[in-house]
């Protein structure tokens, strides 16, 4: 028994060394294999923060030609000469604006570029800015010449002048279009914040009275919606006062609407035999009295009727001596200068 327990130690012995052996192994060949793979992660590291140098690199030289003055030059941009009104200068500024957004230029080149564009009275009105402002130790930036542009160009009290033209604006003579877009144009100077379903009840309120009838009752609260119904209202109205200014023809003359005074009449009513013959009597009174009268005789031109003409019966007249009664041959001083 004891050499059978001897042996079996001397076999767990060996079995453990081997275990051992085997252990040693494994262990050199995790610590081999996780070597390599930060081996390999470090080198994949490296490949992406090359490739991140590169794309930084190529991207920053693509902005730098498009920063450049002569890339700024190919957009055309307008020249501010300072003759102009407040929302000219307006406009311009908000021009530059949108196409340094859109370009995405540096904010150090700003105004650089935007110096470059000044021209006439605008370039002496910065110069004397800038030395103004260099003399006190302010710090000019592109912030700094946005609040003077707008103090030179487009001051407080015409940016208060807008907000109130803004409040009382009402469409009077204009189309729905023009209203619309004096409506937007002056809500940029409205200083308080206004929501859609506000501007909608402020562009509402200022419509003429025929088309803000038609669309309050819609209770439209979308702005754009609100506008297209207003213009299709008016489209529709102006084609029905279209349709009854024009009077249809039915039988006799048109006659315009608006025209005063009355109207002819298609016939003349005869008078009666016993008007007639009174009014005829009359004129023949009249022509014998010699006073003047509606007709004109045709033989002798005197107020009477040629039938009742006293040269057609026993009129007579001297064409010697004018009188009536007798004839030249009977004239007594036709006799008198044959004596």
């Amino acid at each position: 028994m004891r050499r059978m327990m001897e042996s079996v130690l001397q076999a767990m012995q060996q079995h453990n060394v081997a275990l051992v052996q085997q252990n040693t192994v494994a262990l050199q060949q995790l610590k081999d294999a996780r070597v390599s793979a930060e081996a390999s992660q470090r080198q994949c590291m490296e490949l992406m923060a090359g490739r991140r140098a590169t794309a930084s690199s190529s991207s920053s030289t693509i902005p730098a030609k498009e920063w450049s003055l002569e890339s700024f030059l190919q957009h055309r941009p307008a020249k501010f000469t300072g003759r102009c009104t407040p929302d000219e200068a307006d406009h311009w500024y908000k021009d530059m604006e949108r196409l340094y957004q859109a370009k995405r230029f540096p904010y150090e080149n700003k105004l650089a570029f935007t110096k470059y564009l000044l021209s006439g009275e605008a370039s002496h009105w910065w110069c004397s800015t800038r030395l103004l402002l260099e003399s006190i130790g302010t710090h000019i930036s592109w912030d700094v010449f946005k609040i003077k542009f707008y103090e030179e160009y487009f001051p407080d009290s015409v940016r208060f002048a807008k907000e109130l033209e803004f409040l009382q604006l009402v469409q009077g003579s204009m189309t729905v279009l023009e209203y619309a877009d004096k409506f937007k144009h002056l809500l940029h100077f409205h200083t308080l914040a206004m929501n859609e379903e506000g501007q909608c009840r402020k562009f509402e309120n200022g419509l003429r009275g025929d088309i803000k009838l038609m669309v309050a009752g819609l209770c439209i609260k979308q702005f754009h919606v609100l506008v297209e119904r207003a213009k299709v209202m008016e489209k529709s109205k102006r084609e029905v006062d279209g349709q009854q200014s024009q009077t249809p023809r039915v039988g006799g003359p048109m006659v315009s609407k608006g025209s005063s005074g009355s109207r002819s009449t298609p016939y003349v009513r005869p008078t009666s035999s016993i008007s007639k013959s009174s009014s005829s009597l009359s004129s023949v009174l009249s022509g014998y009295s010699g006073q003047p009268g509606p007709i004109t005789c045709y033989n002798c031109g005197g107020p009477h009727l040629k039938s009742v003409c006293p040269q057609l019966t026993e009129y007579r007249k001297c064409n010697r001596c004018g009188r009536e009664g007798h004839y030249e041959r009977d004239c007594r001083l036709g006799r008198r200068a044959g004596g």
